[in-house]
């Protein structure tokens, strides 16, 4: 285990640029929004203010209506290093920090609040909750105020990158709506680095490219965009409503009043019940108004939401012949037994190490500790052994995309320590 954690501050040291962490040098070489929240959660083990200022710095790029873009850009990173890059957003923030136009999900409270619990001598002589509290606000106030697109109390992504699960199977029927981008008019970095058979199709990301297109052209505003892809997705708001709890907790911390977080929550949860059928959480396409079929892990993320009626049910279809949990490595991203599972894709059946982590606290806070115990071995058994490998196959568990990944290094760090 002290070799495991050495191997895993290596990774973040070798990744970290002096005011944030990259995901990955070759792949990511940028900082990315919830990449960053997961990075602090480890990097709190190693450096308190040290995941205080990864925060601070993802924070920096935070624009004036609220939103928290996905990727903030390098300057020191050639323009042309990764797709769709600053030239392609045109977003630049009144600070001068370029970014992307899109968001991804929102465990960045969750984060903070994990992070000051580290070190809170430190938190409060670099005065870091009262930082970032206002910011945390503004961002929630911007998801459930513009992003309330179906107007039944549930945020909705507006990409399939928005949800941090980008091609998986629950986007397959909205995205059939999108007509591609020319596969001429743009150029993938992200193949350059990894395999063919671990990524999205072309013809995915040349839909990727139009609904981004279509977000920038029209100014990236939530009320005059024509939509093509809208969906209420179950891990993005899962992960809000624990966001809400952690700033009820930050607000008291601060002598405010936690009352409008925990209202909030508590409100999300009762709406998340709108997503759930047949023993788990689905996506909810806004165009059909119908919850998606796809069985995936995003379904899976609510079983950490405090006090949810759910959890029971949906602990049998995590255990169940789906996802197997406890039997295959992590937590598959996709129904196992699915018409498109593909055990190398990305997030069409691939395990991912953020996912996993959040199940096992999930699992914790129901005090599943037998089944929780068997997922924290596996992530600290396959970041070793896959050298932190982005992903892995659920059934070999042999390592998928890029190697040294940060939030992969992060969160075996924080399993590691946090036993």
């Amino acid at each position: 285990m002290s070799e495991l954690r050495r191997a895993a501050e290596r990774v973040l040291l070798g990744n970290w640029t002096g005011h944030s962490t990259v995901p990955s040098h070759s792949l990511y070489p940028h900082q990315w929004s919830w990449d960053s929240a997961f990075i602090a959660i480890g990097l709190r083990h190693l450096s308190p203010r040290r995941a205080q200022v990864e925060l601070e710095s993802l924070f920096g790029a935070q624009w004036q209506d609220g939103r928290v873009p996905h990727i903030s850009f390098s300057p020191h990173v050639p323009r042309d290093a990764y797709f769709p890059g600053p030239d392609f957003w045109q977003a630049t923030t009144a600070r001068g920090v370029e970014t992307s136009g899109i968001v991804q999900p929102p465990v960045h409270a969750l984060a903070v609040w994990l992070t000051h619990e580290a070190d809170r001598q430190e938190s409060v002589r670099r005065g870091f909750l009262p930082k970032l509290y206002p910011k945390l606000v503004a961002w929630h106030a911007y998801l459930r105020e513009r992003r309330d697109l179906g107007g039944r109390g549930l945020v909705a992504i507006v990409h399939p990158w928005e949800s941090g699960m980008d091609n998986s199977p629950a986007w397959d029927e909205a995205l059939t709506r999108v007509e591609p981008a020319p596969l001429d008019s743009f150029t993938r970095r992200d193949t350059d680095h990894a395999s063919d058979d671990d990524r999205p199709t072309d013809l995915d990301y040349g839909r990727y490219v139009r609904l981004a297109a279509t977000y920038r052209d029209h100014g990236y505003d939530d009320r005059r965009t024509p939509f093509e892809f809208a969906l209420e997705d179950p891990c993005f708001n899962a992960l809000l409503i624990a966001s809400e709890h952690a700033l009820g907790s930050i607000a008291a911390e601060l002598s405010l009043d936690p009352t409008p977080h925990l209202k909030a929550a508590a409100e999300l949860t009762a709406a998340l019940g709108q997503l759930f059928a047949d023993g788990n959480f689905h996506a909810r396409d806004l165009e059909s108004d119908e919850l998606v079929a796809a069985d995936t892990v995003s379904g899976l993320v609510p079983l950490l939401v405090p006090d949810l009626p759910q959890a029971d049910e949906l602990l049998s279809t995590a255990r169940g012949p789906k996802f197997r949990l406890g039997e295959v490595n992590l937590v598959p991203s996709y129904d196992l037994t699915g018409p498109v599972f593909d055990r190398s894709r990305y997030w069409r059946g691939p395990s991912w190490f953020n996912t996993a982590w959040l199940v096992h606290r999930g699992l914790r806070r129901l005090e599943q500790d037998e089944l929780a115990a068997r997922v924290r071995g596996d992530v600290l058994t396959l970041a070793e052994q896959t050298a932190f490998a982005e992903y892995v196959d659920p059934f070999s568990g042999a390592a998928r995309g890029a190697r040294d990944f940060s939030w992969t290094a992060a969160l075996a760090l924080d399993l590691l320590r946090s036993a």
